[in-house]
């Protein structure tokens, strides 16, 4: 089984910055003025990058390479905490020479059917445990907001 392993960093406030194995960067924010996206933005922009890999991936297989592309994805949220997404829509936009609309529409329902892990996981139950265990070490270093 492959496992995934993003870290999240304190900056100070509600500003926190998370690093993948990799090293890549990503700002969560929720302070004002907003340096990054709020988590809940960010589950949108995993949607939605998610998906639009998978349909560019299926289009060039089909032989219909995408020469324009993008994805909106909206979501509502409930008015009580947790304040969880109710209602997502997620649309495609895109063209290419030889783009057929039927060929897109098959790529997208492909997606987010059977290949987005995103997807796949906002439609699933899933086992969550949480874990607290005491700060080892030195005192975390906050940047000034």
């Amino acid at each position: 089984m492959a496992t995934k392993k993003v870290v999240l960093h304190r900056l100070g406030g509600h500003r926190f910055v998370g690093i993948n194995e990799q090293g890549d960067k990503v700002m969560v924010d929720g302070d004002q003025p907003a340096t990054g996206m709020r988590p809940m933005e960010l589950l949108l922009a995993a949607l939605a990058g998610c998906t639009a890999y998978d349909v560019v991936d299926i289009m060039e297989k089909k032989r219909q390479p995408l020469a324009s592309y993008r994805v909106e994805a909206v979501g509502e949220r409930a008015e009580e905490h947790p304040k969880r997404f109710t209602h997502i829509v997620v649309t495609h936009y895109g063209a290419g020479p030889s783009v057929t609309r039927e060929a897109l529409e098959r790529a997208v329902e492909l997606s987010h059917t059977r290949y987005c892990s995103v997807s796949a996981t906002l439609n699933a139950h899933i086992e969550t445990r949480v874990v607290v265990e005491p700060w080892q070490g030195e005192p975390q270093l906050q940047q000034q907001q």
